[in-house]
């Protein structure tokens, strides 16, 4: 599957208010783990789909492979990811982000997110923004968003800017 950059030349994020608030509540309804998640898009509409985070599974299983629990760790569900690049490539509604919460922490991308974010030194995904959402208490605080500079060669934080759907 190819994909389409979707942070802008100048390295901005734009999304409708609609698909921010679908990824705030999403967090609310995780905490106090973190949840996680995907948007697609196709035309002017915007499409979040929430993944199961496995991580208390995988942690519980295997405790030296996954120290971290799910208060302060995701990993998406395999079979979400797969639904949700089967509906990328079958509905042409190409991957805009990845998301995720940081429950009673601040918003930073993590050397373990960039780590999940790369593939033999590149993204994985070019063009494909990762927003972190901090919640504390059960508040959102702040979203920030992050994606791959070329001319750093690293994740750097870059706007988000809210549009509106036109009808």
């Amino acid at each position: 599957m190819r994909y389409t950059p979707i942070v802008t030349h100048d390295l901005m994020l734009t999304l409708l208010p609609k698909t921010l608030n679908e990824i705030c509540e999403h967090a609310k309804a995780e905490f106090p783990e973190e949840c996680c998640g995907v948007i697609l898009y196709a035309e002017q509409k915007e499409f979040v789909r929430p993944c199961r985070n496995i991580q208390n599974e995988m942690h519980n299983a295997e405790p030296e492979t996954y120290p971290r629990d799910a208060r302060t760790a995701y990993l998406m569900h395999p079979d979400d990811l797969i639904a949700i690049h089967k509906e990328a490539e079958t509905q042409h509604r190409p991957i805009k982000a990845f998301y995720h919460s940081h429950p009673n922490h601040e918003v930073y991308f993590s050397e373990k997110d960039k780590s999940d974010a790369m593939i033999w030194g590149e993204p994985a995904y070019p063009g494909v923004a990762y927003l972190v959402i901090s919640i504390i208490d059960n508040t959102i605080r702040i979203i920030k968003a992050f994606a791959w500079d070329e001319t750093n060669s690293d994740f750097i934080e870059v706007p988000i800017q809210t549009h509106h759907q036109e009808q």
